[in-house]
């Protein structure tokens, strides 16, 4: 499992009680972020937000004579995956995430762009090959049954994501594979009756057409 250490954003500042709104906002504008931890002695205490200094009717105060300020305070835990930092990331709308251990002590923070970018240089989607879509009931998925077709059509799938589509109630699945062509796998998912929704990538048409084309030239130069 990847530590989080090596996601922690060096480039996020901290705050402290004595600094004031305005001081907070003058920070958030010179590192261009809308979410700033508030630590104190290595203590995470809360995550100050744009939005709710610009609210603040005290600017000019320290931090610290706003109790509404101090407390939003969500944090990740060292030993969390980066796709639950991901899923509060997304859940509470932030851009920073603090990060911190059992006794809560400030260990960094992580921010959505460089998670984004480790999560891409992660899953192969940055690699080249053609993703394709497979939409199913969900009680009928079958990753097994998935990955044994692909293997037959010698397809690797670097990394699948499933969605749950609440407008039609049916399981998408999207595979990134390391194949251009995947006319072969598209055949062979529907020969075992599962409908391929959609294929992004891929050049089957392509080359199918530059065949047609090598074998007409070599015709004419009969």
């Amino acid at each position: 499992m990847t530590s989080l250490e090596q996601l922690l954003a060096p480039s996020v500042p901290t705050l402290q009680r004595s600094d004031t709104g305005n001081d907070a906002l003058q920070l958030m504008d010179d590192v261009h972020l809308a979410e700033i931890p508030l630590v104190e002695e290595g203590t995470y205490v809360a995550l100050i937000r744009e939005q709710d200094v610009l609210e603040w009717k005290m600017p000019g105060e320290p931090l610290s004579e706003s109790e509404e300020l101090l407390t939003y305070k969500p944090a990740v835990s060292m030993r969390s995956h980066p796709y639950d930092v991901l899923k509060v990331l997304h859940s509470q709308d932030l851009a920073v995430i603090p990060v911190v251990d059992t006794e809560n002590h400030y260990q960094g923070a992580i921010t959505r762009a460089d998670l984004l970018d480790y999560l891409v240089e992660t899953s192969g989607i940055d690699q080249p090959g053609a993703l394709l879509v497979l939409e199913m009931d969900p009680r009928n998925y079958s990753l097994s049954q998935i990955a044994r077709i692909c293997e037959q059509e010698d397809v690797t799938v670097l990394s699948s994501q499933l969605f749950n589509n609440p407008d039609t109630q049916m399981l998408e699945v999207t595979l990134k594979t390391n194949r251009m062509g995947l006319g072969g796998l598209v055949q062979s998912f529907e020969r075992h009756n599962f409908l391929v929704k959609d294929v992004h990538g891929d050049r089957s048409d392509d080359d199918d057409l530059s065949d047609r084309y090598d074998n007409l030239m070599a015709y004419l130069n009969v």
